[in-house]
This record gives C-alpha cells, sequence and structure tokens, in this order.
C-alpha cells in the first residue's frame, strides 16, 4: 500500500545545485494521495477547537484550502509582499537562499481565533516562523503547524518547537 512518501517526487539540483527538491505536484496531481494527504493532515486535529486554517503561500495555500474545507472554518492565506490587496502587516525573514517577506491582512485573524497553521515543507522554519508571528501580533493563538514533509537536517521542527509551537509532519526526508 502506497504512503503519501510515495507520491513525492524528488527532483535533483533544483533550484540550485546541491538541493534535493521534495515535489508534491505529484502527491496533489493523485486523488487518492491528495485525500490520503489531507485526511492524514487532519487525523491530530479530530475533536480540538480550530477557528480558522492559515496556509503559507503557495502550496500552503491548496492544503489549507482544503483542510479548511473539512473543518468547516475559515481560511486565511500568508502571503508574499505586495499580493494582498487590502491593509497588511508583514515579516522579515531568512529563507534557505534568501531573504524574504510575508504579510496577512491585518483583519484575517481576531483577537483569541484559534489557528492552525498549514504548508506543503518544514525546512529551516523561516516561512511558518514568519507567518506565527504574523498570528501572533494580530492575537491568534496557535494550536498546531502541520506539515507534508519534514527536512530534520535544516532544524525546522526544533526551531518552531523552541517557540513552544505543536509540530507535525506526514513524513520526513534525509538530507537537503
Amino acid at each position: 500500500m502506497k504512503t503519501v512518501q510515495d507520491y513525492i517526487r524528488t527532483i535533483v539540483d533544483f533550484p540550485h545545485e546541491g538541493i534535493m527538491f521534495r515535489d508534491v505536484t505529484t502527491l496533489f496531481a493523485d486523488p487518492r494521495g491528495f485525500r490520503m494527504a489531507i485526511d492524514q493532515m487532519l487525523h491530530p486535529y479530530a475533536g480540538i477547537d480550530i477557528d480558522k486554517v492559515v496556509g503559507l503561500e503557495a502550496r500552503g495555500f491548496i492544503l489549507g484550502g482544503a483542510i479548511a474545507h473539512q473543518l468547516s472554518v475559515g481560511f486565511v492565506p500568508v502571503r508574499k509582499k505586495g499580493k494582498l490587496p487590502g491593509t497588511t502587516i508583514s515579516q522579515e525573514y531568512k529563507l534557505e537562499y534568501g531573504e524574504a517577506i510575508v504579510e496577512i491582512h491585518d483583519d484575517a485573524i481576531q483577537a483569541g481565533e484559534k489557528i492552525l497553521v498549514v504548508d506543503d515543507l518544514l525546512a529551516t522554519g523561516g516561512t511558518a516562523e514568519a507567518g506565527i508571528k504574523l498570528i501572533e501580533r494580530l492575537g491568534g493563538e496557535i494550536v498546531s503547524c502541520a506539515f507534508i514533509i519534514d527536512l530534520p537536517e535544516l532544524g525546522g521542527r526544533a526551531r518552531l518547537e523552541a517557540m513552544g509551537m505543536d509540530v507535525h509532519a506526514l513524513c520526513a526526508f534525509e538530507g537537503l
């Protein structure tokens, strides 16, 4: 029987030499694989009070929308700078290969709302940490962070757990 990890393809030397890119588009394209991933991502939160799902740009939108639908809660995107039309707050962070800024609408989360943060991959944890900081600035309470893939050698899980976050990932890949 196939696992979620079996649906993920690896592309060597993308976007830079020495990087093993874990491509979830093959997982998303397969109806069984996609359903399996969403169901498994939802499982730890059965019976947990969640008000909104926050998806991190960009593959977190695909996962977050499906998870929010299954939970019957709202979905909030955290986007790259300049992509949201309304009034936003922003957060700078470091990527594996540079720096970036993400934003969230300043009225997307109300104080005290319980938030599930979703993305496809946890590498260094920089994007997730930036998203968490935005949510917390708006008064949201992070219930957990859910990912398909963890890259343990890059330290993202440890980084988020050091911030007091609960972290779930469906599978892990060794190396970069």
